[in-house]
């Protein structure tokens, strides 16, 4: 009896201690299988859950914006006064609803190229007005001219046009106008063959954001949605040095295992450029967590604060001999005409740029741009994109609009606020997929490395006991 009884304590301390050891030895095996499933899905191809969602988003984008309107235009032209604004908004219209078009896969070399339409549907219900509020807002226009062409001669001609078509430093503009285009009456004076029609976002309806081609991740799953050429609309090769690369994703999902030490590079057509984010803080959304990434102040700093970003002067005197800082220059992919962009309410800029600003109010929480990330997919399942455009207005002595101008003036003109954010049936789809069968799996690891070990030490203690007591 007493050697049934060691037997069976010695057999469950066995079982025990086999249950530990396939504890210990299934969680290697899982994670190796989790990878591999990972690695098997987030390749962009036929058939896999990153290619159904990248070819068209399940979540819905918005973009918001917010205009500045100026309240006092005539003394600003006339005494050079601070400008003072109020900011009105949002209006806010769905984008990104388009499927990606012309997918076209090389096996070759491992890419897939492909078009991004664009569109952007008016949402009246998530808006302040409608498209057809007024704004006081800057001539972009007269503006544009005045810098481009410099020469006494030019700018006295362009005066008299600017006259004749009673235009002025400042305008009154719809939302609708502004954004997606209009007739500017100025220009259609000039006698020769140009554009007439200005908007800061025209074209965009039924356009295409340039022709991208990315790594799939077939031959290299670290190289997955990397950018690999972009033949976009916009001239990038005015950089200098490295700043004509296009580093990184498009910021829709990364290589997947994102650790919390990587910088995340994703490049950005609206400030034609690359540029990053490093990681933030955990975040729980919606019972998936997340990695959030923030873009640091550093990205926008100026080549004194940070020497990456010295080729992003290109010229001394508005940057204060390149020691300005928090607002860039992208005139060179705009034709020409000095746009320049920042965060919203010059968010992390250097006072010269907002001190001639009233009515701004920077706010890290509603300004600020980040990315909430799965680390394990790389997924970008919920981002914030915001951004400021400026335009750029110097004096001119032979333009009767602009001559009683005494210093330079970065005019903001408006605010976006991109945003997406998944779905509940996406995240739900999500978690079911990818989180719930890794946390299952998981726990199952766990339970038998428990259990095991639990009984193993219980039986052990069990047998020693009898023994202890058998030799009394």
């Amino acid at each position: 009896m007493g050697c049934d009884r060691n037997c069976g304590l010695i057999t469950g301390a066995v079982i025990g201690a086999v249950l530990a050891v396939f504890g210990g030895i299934l969680m290697p095996v899982g994670d190796m299988l989790i990878e591999k499933t990972i690695k098997k899905e987030v390749v962009l191809e036929e058939g896999t859950i990153a290619f159904k969602n990248w070819v068209k988003t399940g979540t819905d984008v918005y973009r918001q914006f917010w205009i500045y309107d100026v309240q006092n235009p005539q003394e600003v032209m006339v005494n050079s006064s601070n400008i003072k604004v109020k900011q009105r908004g949002p209006y806010t219209y769905r984008v990104r609803y388009l499927a990606k078009d012309n997918i076209t896969q090389d096996p070759e070399d491992h890419t897939v190229s492909f078009v991004q339409p664009n569109g952007a549907i008016f949402e009246p219900s998530l808006s302040v007005g409608t498209e057809n509020d007024t704004f006081t807002v800057l001539n972009l226009a007269v503006a544009a001219a005045a810098h481009i062409y410099q020469n006494a001669f030019v700018q006295s001609v362009l005066n008299s046009l600017i006259k004749k078509s009673k235009s002025s430093m400042f305008q009154t503009r719809t939302l609708k106008e502004l954004l997606w285009g209009y007739k500017d009456p100025f220009l259609t004076l000039v006698p020769y063959n140009i554009p007439t029609t200005v908007g800061l976002f025209y074209p965009y309806n039924n356009t295409a954001d340039g022709v991208y081609k990315v790594f799939n991740g077939k031959d290299n799953i670290s190289n997955v949605a990397i950018i690999d050429t972009y033949k976009g609309k916009k001239n990038l090769s005015f950089w200098p040095s490295y700043c004509d690369m296009i580093n990184g994703t498009d910021a829709a999902s990364f290589p997947p295992f994102v650790e919390k030490t990587r910088v995340l590079q994703f490049f950005s057509s609206d400030i034609c450029r690359s540029i990053y984010a490093i990681f933030e803080s955990d975040i729980n959304l919606k019972g998936i967590p997340v990695y959030r990434f923030v873009l640091p102040s550093k990205a926008f700093a100026s080549p004194v604060q940070n020497p990456d970003n010295h080729c992003f002067c290109t010229e001394k005197v508005i940057s204060k001999n390149c020691t300005s800082y928090g607002v860039l220059d992208i005139s060179k992919c705009k034709e020409g005409r000095p746009v320049y962009i920042s965060l919203p309410h010059f968010l992390h800029a250097s006072p010269d740029a907002s001190e001639p600003i009233e009515g701004l109010n920077p706010n890290e929480e509603e300004h600020r741009t980040y990315l909430d990330v799965e680390p394990i997919t790389g997924f970008t399942l919920r981002f914030a994109k915001r951004l400021q455009v400026n335009m750029l207005v110097k004096p001119a002595r032979k333009i009767e609009a602009l001559k009683s101008l005494k210093r330079n003036y970065l005019v903001p003109i408006l605010w976006l606020n991109e945003t997406g954010t998944i779905g509940d049936e996406k995240a739900e789809m999500f978690r079911k997929q990818v989180t719930g069968k890794i946390n299952l799996l998981g726990l199952v690891e766990m339970i038998l490395l428990s259990v095991g070990v639990v009984m193993f030490v219980a039986f052990m203690i069990s047998y020693c006991a009898c023994r202890s007591k058998k030799v009394k």
